[in-house]
């Protein structure tokens, strides 16, 4: 026997050349584009940091008025992520576990929030919604509710363009996770609701959290359909969008201030899910 086949006799099999994957050249084609796109991205951002006034930041973040738009923006914004929790688990597990006629147009339904521009949303949430919508009449003649030009109406609107993030993430990650599970938990006596609460809601926990960020975020930064429907009141709807919207017409530091809260809140966003994204778990 030659030493080459005791050596593949010892390692089970025929040894596996590793094949090196060096850094080639890359096209010229590719990297202008890309590189014009990178550009393109991140130049903004950049400009956004230079003309930042840092050094009346302080003072500027400090104003009564910003505080108000930020304890309100991160109050309706909580607020929609626990109406999208609540609502979208439930949506995304009917999505992605039982079978009924027409499930690929609801699946279709519920994404259309994601690329329907957000002032159309607040449009179509008037028309439900409103004093004389197709509900909100009712609700006003029967309970005296009216939503519209609220902070409820914040936090409806926010949810509206919020609850599709969550359910994706949701119904991708129980797509994921192996029904057997639940089968089993069902087969030994729970009810289904005992072993989607006891099973499989701590096996699609981390597609939970990343949709609660997304949504979070999402809800956070609305602004067309916020002020479409809910109005411009400081201290009642004007959310920290809505304030850099307003800060811009007449006070351009202003806006610029509130921009990089914003600003770092999505790069909060992002280190939260980095590990998410990177390891596709």
């Amino acid at each position: 026997m030659s030493l080459s086949s005791s050596g593949s006799a010892r390692t089970g099999g025929p040894r596996r050349r590793r094949v090196r994957t060096g850094r080639r050249g890359v096209p010229l084609p590719l990297l202008v584009p890309g590189l014009v796109a990178l550009a393109f991205l991140l130049l903004p951002l950049i400009a956004l940091l230079l003309r930042a006034p840092w050094g009346s930041l302080p003072d500027q973040l400090t104003s009564a008025e910003v505080w108000q738009a930020l304890r309100l923006s991160l109050v309706t914004a909580t607020a929609a992520t626990a109406v999208s929790l609540v609502l979208g688990v439930s949506l995304a597990w009917l999505l992605a576990r039982t079978d009924f006629p027409g499930r690929g147009l609801v699946r279709a339904l519920v994404t259309l929030p994601l690329v329907l521009p957000p002032v159309v949303g607040g449009v179509a949430l008037l028309l439900a919604l409103g004093r004389n919508g197709v509900i909100g009449k009712w609700l006003d003649a029967w309970f005296g509710i009216t939503l519209p030009f609220t902070t409820t109406g914040v936090v409806i609107a926010e949810a509206f363009v919020a609850m599709p993030f969550l359910v994706i993430s949701v119904e991708g990650t129980l797509r994921a996770a192996d029904p057997r599970f639940e089968e089993a938990a069902t087969t030994l006596g729970a009810s289904r609701f005992t072993a989607f609460r006891r099973v499989t809601l701590p096996l699609i926990a981390p597609g939970i959290a990343a949709g609660s960020v997304l949504a979070w975020a999402r809800a956070l930064g609305e602004f067309g359909a916020t002020i479409t429907f809910a109005g411009n009141f400081p201290g009642r709807t004007q959310t920290m969008p809505l304030a850099v919207y307003l800060a811009l017409q007449n006070d351009p530091e202003a806006a610029i201030s509130l921009s990089l809260v914003l600003l770092a809140v999505s790069i909060a966003v992002l280190a939260a899910l980095r590990d998410r994204w990177l390891t596709g778990s």
